[in-house]
């Protein structure tokens, strides 16, 4: 998504700005080409010095340096993206009466580029009228605002937002405002993802080894393509991706319930997710204590919830789902792609190093309705699940 990409990261005088050298490295390691903008007072906080360093780029902070006058311009027309953090009220306020009196203002005036704000202030500052009424002037002119949050500020902890966003938080905003006109912009997207697990006792369950990663990555990554994603989540550590609505649940059934209320409205689905195949027939109501001796269970199969979403599918949409196996993988794979009737399956050998559950990397194989079968090879997750979307949107067409 950022490879290659020309990204414009303006610096304002605040003392968030020191996260900025944390953006400014993401977006660097991202594959993006990284120019940055400093008022004056950002000088103060964060040398230029110091972003030259972590982007490889000389840094712009006067439109008197060498090039300033033609630069200032040039970048703000020729970049994919400006992404201003911290913007402070300052600055905001310059932004909205349309002031070019210092290199970063005047970039911001001369620029078609698209414009992503990350404010950072005092939150008295942040609450005043005035300031609100420029963010709104902003908006209405198009340009996008992520933040700010509550936290501690400079002057102690606050319960009000004025803080500015972290950095990977703006990198995922910039991401999806980078990814507008895309095949997912808009779409309504429902990722299951993680184990579930059913009761023994009210103590005990039967589960799997499923850590949620690769149905978290899909979720987080079909975000930041523009849709509107609803995870549901079984049992699982990891944080909720940036702007995924976020519905957990215990068991196979509950995970059923929750796919059959999205899925009259859902445009994509991606049961990424591993219920649990079986249940204990009787669950107990009190805990067995081991000096009672032996405990022997009965299993039952739970509902297949991608097979009971036939009937129930929105009309156009797609579905994705996954074959986890130990031998024969993708024959099995097919004969669920058709049984089931899914648009796309993403294969994985469980017992391959490096690949399944409790692990950050995959590798997998993509066999679609057509026949055609792309084979990702093993990486993180996360480049897992551009790959994976990739051929989604290449289906949605």
């Amino acid at each position: 998504m950022w490879s290659g990409r020309h990204v414009v990261l303006g610096v304002s005088g605040g003392i968030a700005s020191y996260k900025s050298c944390f953006l400014a490295r993401l977006l660097t390691e991202a594959g993006a080409r990284v120019d940055v903008a400093m008022t004056r007072s950002a000088a103060e906080f964060v040398r230029p010095v110091t972003f030259e360093a972590l982007t490889g780029r000389p840094v712009l902070s006067s439109l008197w340096e060498k090039d300033g006058a033609l630069a200032h311009v040039r970048w703000g027309q020729q970049a994919d993206l400006i992404l201003v953090a911290p913007a402070t009220a300052q600055l905001i306020a310059r932004m909205a009466q349309g002031l070019a009196d210092d290199a970063l203002t005047a970039l911001l005036l001369a620029s078609t580029a698209p414009i992503l704000l990350a404010p950072a202030m005092n939150d008295e500052m942040y609450a005043h009228p005035q300031t609100q009424a420029n963010l709104a002037c902003l908006r209405e002119r198009g340009i996008s605002i992520v933040g700010p949050e509550t936290g501690a500020l400079a002057e102690g902890p606050s319960d009000r937002p004025g803080r500015m966003s972290e950095p990977a938080t703006i990198l995922a905003h910039a991401s999806r405002r980078l990814a507008r006109g895309r095949v997912l912009e808009g779409r309504r997207v429902v990722v299951t993802a993680g184990p579930t697990r059913e009761p023994i006792d009210p103590v005990r369950v039967v589960t799997n080894r499923s850590s949620g990663k690769m149905g978290y990555r899909l979720a987080e990554v079909a975000w930041q393509r523009g849709a509107d994603v609803l995870l549901i989540s079984g049992p699982a550590t990891l944080e909720p991706p940036v702007g995924v609505r976020v519905e957990r649940v215990e068991t196979t059934a509950e995970m059923e319930q929750a796919v059959a209320t999205a899925l009259p409205h859902t445009d994509l689905l991606v049961m990424a997710a591993a219920p649990a195949d079986f249940r204990p027939a009787s669950p107990r109501r009190a805990k067995q204590p081991r000096s009672a001796g032996s405990l022997s269970l009965a299993l039952e199969p739970t509902r297949d919830i991608l097979q009971a979403t036939l009937e129930a599918r929105k009309p156009g949409s797609l579905v994705v789902g996954f074959a986890l196996e130990t031998g024969d993988a993708e024959s099995r794979a097919r004969t669920k792609l058709e049984r089931k009737q899914l648009d796309l399956v993403v294969v994985n050998d469980a017992l391959e190093p490096g690949a399944g559950f409790e692990v950050d990397t995959n590798r997998v194989t993509l066999l679609d309705r057509f026949g055609e079968r792309t084979v990702v090879p093993l990486q993180d997750k996360r480049a897992v699940a551009h790959a994976i979307l990739d051929e989604v949107e290449r289906l949605l067409g």
